[in-house]
Formats: C-alpha cells, sequence, structure tokens
C-alpha cells in the first residue's frame, strides 16, 4: 500500500515546503487538500499554465505521486443552481486531478438541511456524483465519496454510491468518521463498503471524558488494529492517506511532528 498524507495537515504551507517533508519523511504521496490555505486549488498559480509544468517536475523529482484531490464539493443541497455551481468546481478540480495524474477527486453529501428530508438528500447526492462522474470520465479520474457528515456510515455511503449506479464512483473511507458519527467499528464499515472503497483515510483519537481529539497516532484508542484487519479483509491494495487535521484542530502538534512520526508508525506497525 502506497502511504500518503493530507494537506489539511499543513493547509498555510506552499506546495514547496509541502514536497520537501514528503520527501523527507519517505512519502509515497500527497493527497492535496488546502494549499496557501486555498482549498479551489486550481486557482493557485503553482498549479496552473507553465508553473504546473515546474511543480510536476518537482514531484517526479521527488518520486512522489498525487493520491487524490479534494474538493470541499456538497451535494446536500436542496437549490438545485446551488448544487450546478459544486458540479462546476468538481469539473475544475477533475481536470486538475488528471493534469496532475491523480486517479480520483474527493467529494462529500453531505448534511441534511433544514427543511429536507433522508431519502430527498440521499438522491440529490446520488444524482450529482453521477453526473459529476460522468463528465470527468474521459479524464479517466474517478469521483470518491468520503464516508462523512449524515451519510457518513457504510451502510448510508453505499446507498448513495448504489443509486448513483456509476462505474467512475467510489468511496473514500474515513473509519474514524464513520465510528465518532455512527458508533460504527471497522469491521461493520468494510463489510457495508466493499469493494467500492478505493482509498483511506487513517487518524488516531484519544476519548477524553465525552469528547474524541486527535492525537498522534498510537498515542489514543482508536480501534486502528482493526482498521488494518478490515483492509485485508477487503484484500485493499490501495493508497492509506494520513489525515492530521491541523486546519480544524489549531492546537495538536505541528506537521513537523506528526506527519514525520506516522510515516515511522506506518513502517512500524502496518507495512508488511
Amino acid at each position: 500500500m502506497n502511504l500518503s498524507f493530507s494537506t489539511l495537515a499543513c493547509p498555510d504551507w506552499t506546495l514547496p515546503q509541502i514536497i520537501a517533508i514528503a520527501s523527507a519523511s519517505a512519502y509515497d504521496a500527497i493527497e492535496l487538500r488546502f494549499v496557501e490555505n486555498e482549498d479551489s486549488l486550481w486557482k493557485l498559480p503553482a498549479l496552473r499554465g507553465n508553473e504546473l509544468a515546474v511543480t510536476k517536475k518537482s514531484l517526479s523529482d521527488h518520486g512522489l505521486l498525487i493520491s487524490c484531490v479534494d474538493t470541499s464539493c456538497r451535494f446536500h443541497f436542496p437549490d438545485a443552481a446551488e448544487r450546478r455551481r459544486w458540479l462546476e468546481e468538481g469539473e475544475r478540480m477533475g481536470e486538475l486531478a488528471a493534469a496532475l495524474g491523480a486517479p480520483g477527486i474527493r467529494v462529500f453529501g453531505d448534511t441534511i438541511q433544514p427543511d429536507a428530508d433522508r431519502v430527498s438528500t440521499q438522491a440529490w447526492i446520488a444524482e450529482s456524483i453521477r453526473a459529476l462522474a460522468e463528465k470527468i470520465a474521459p479524464t479517466g479520474v474517478e469521483v470518491w465519496l468520503e464516508t462523512h457528515g449524515d451519510f457518513a456510515g457504510g451502510a448510508e455511503t453505499s446507498a448513495i454510491v448504489a443509486e448513483a449506479s456509476s462505474s467512475n464512483v467510489g468511496v473514500l473511507w474515513d473509519p474514524a468518521n464513520c465510528f465518532l458519527k455512527f458508533h460504527e467499528n471497522p469491521h461493520e464499515g468494510a463489510a457495508h463498503l466493499g469493494s467500492s472503497v478505493r482509498y483511506v483515510h487513517v487518524k488516531d483519537l484519544r476519548q477524553n471524558d465525552t469528547a474524541w481529539q486527535p492525537v498522534l497516532t498510537g498515542a489514543g484508542n482508536f480501534p486502528l488494529a482493526e482498521v488494518r484487519s478490515a483492509l485485508r479483509q477487503l484484500n485493499y491494495r490501495g493508497c492509506i492517506s494520513f489525515e492530521w487535521e491541523k486546519k480544524w484542530h489549531p492546537e495538536i502538534p505541528d506537521a513537523r511532528v506528526a506527519l514525520p512520526q506516522f510515516a515511522r508508525w506506518f513502517r512500524e506497525n502496518w507495512a508488511e
């Protein structure tokens, strides 16, 4: 399995800084989320025009791939015009992913809106990701729906993917999201998702009183061993990506601490 990390760990860094730590820590790939605090990554000069070629050469020179291009696209909106706006954003991000050689873009479902219901929201999400998948299919890039929000559970995400009914749609499985939202253990989630899993987020958590907090990998009590076991049962051979949520939890240790630590932990505990 290739080893990656999300730039959620270092959201204000430049691409040269990100590439440097990925190379120094012996990662195989980078998952692009925020760069220079921008999430519409197609807007960045370093990922456009002539500078894109420079960025691609730097990645190649360091032996690095782009494992996934994360979007902020959410398709839970009752307003069709708002869903179309996010479809346009997804198309731009899909084009960027293709230019970078990334196999997929991440999208969300995500949250049942006031005055909406679950069935209608699921239908809007499924329709939108099917439309996005069809638009970007010629580029070879897939649409990966993350287990997140009100549809974080394996069964809920699997139902959306089934309704979307597209071979170009898969799942980004985040077992911690499933656990926090639905108390779903990794084996349950894997059983629901099966072969639709294209990409996996890994993080550790520790329970303090009633809350769960991100902690350095191995210092928490999230069942990471069950995640590994479940992936083995799925015969998963895709990418493992460390999601260190510094963007949302500024109090946690810096990426300069967390990213090398995860790479060491992975090689000692998960690598075959």
